[in-house]
């Protein structure tokens, strides 16, 4: 039955993120961005829930290779496990600053037909790193221009990819954190909101790589708790300025204090969110945070 097979999909794809884990056991080799989604799976292949999560569990890779002239470079692979994984390929993108868009695409490109022509249906996570491992340095130097991928082509098919991450925290009053939030968000070009107090919640939007710096340094702070409740990602074709603008809800980065009237304005009139969100069209995010239907 197709519930056999997502249990057994799931279950696979958790035994391949612990085997990660286990063989890079440091943040800067390999990290899970979307803990939530890895929950939710886990919650899932513990038959707890009959509900097939609702995200593709995202992670980074990073890889650094020697590149001849005996210098190191570091490729990073942003991943994320389609649910029916590994009946399907994953999805993967490999990032250097040191590729131009053009060597990049071919490279994602060539890292796919590698897959798709090696590991249909079995878990490919290990020997896809491998593969960037061993051939994803000569790219740096690949002169395209005689070659089919034509620059015109790599403008065209570039795909930007707007993001909106709903961080929630245990508590958030520290002064010098909210400063940082604000600070942060205005220096990536993000909008969003932060609502201090108890609990906290922090939304941010914008570009996927800009959300994914905020949340990295955020994460790095000292918390009781922190996490991505939610997070929605939107591709955007050609992703110009006015698209992403077009995308957005909040206008800018504020503070927002609905304060439960006077209670050393710790605890926040939920209520107040409510409202506020439903204002913005983001109503149902209240669920997801709190776990009950708002008003």
């Amino acid at each position: 039955t197709t519930e056999m097979a997502n249990q057994e999909e799931a279950e696979i794809q958790i035994s391949e993120l612990d085997l990660l884990s286990s063989m890079f056991p440091y943040e800067e080799e390999f990290a899970v961005t979307d803990q939530l989604a890895l929950a939710e799976l886990k919650h899932y292949v513990e038959n707890e829930s009959a509900e097939v999560p609702s995200s593709k569990v995202q992670f980074i890779l990073n890889v650094k290779t020697e590149v001849p002239n005996a210098s190191t470079v570091e490729f990073s692979m942003a991943c994320a496990l389609p649910f029916k994984y590994p009946s399907v390929l994953p999805e993967i993108t490999v990032r250097s600053s040191l590729l131009s868009r053009s060597q990049q695409i071919l490279l994602n490109s060539d890292l796919k037909t590698y897959l798709m022509q090696n590991f249909s249906g079995e878990p490919c996570m290990l020997s896809a790193r491998e593969w960037v491992k061993d051939h994803a340095a000569a790219y740096i130097d690949k002169d395209l221009s005689s070659s089919s991928v034509t620059a015109s082509d790599a403008t065209q098919s570039e795909v930007i990819t707007f993001t909106r991450l709903w961080i929630y925290s245990h508590h958030i009053y520290n002064k010098q954190k909210r400063k940082n939030i604000i600070d942060w968000a205005k220096e990536l070009s993000l909008s969003g909101f932060c609502m201090p107090g108890k609990p906290g919640v922090v939304c941010v939007e914008g570009l996927q790589s800009s959300c994914e710096e905020f949340w990295s340094r955020i994460r790095r702070l000292t918390w009781k708790r922190i996490l991505i409740r939610h997070r929605e990602d939107v591709s955007l074709e050609g992703g110009g300025h006015a698209e992403i603008q077009k995308q957005r809800k909040f206008p800018t980065l504020e503070e927002k204090c609905f304060d439960a009237h006077g209670a050393r304005g710790n605890h926040m009139d939920l209520g107040q969110l409510y409202h506020f969100l439903e204002e913005k069209g983001c109503a149902d995010i209240f669920q997801m945070y709190f776990g009950v239907e708002g008003h």
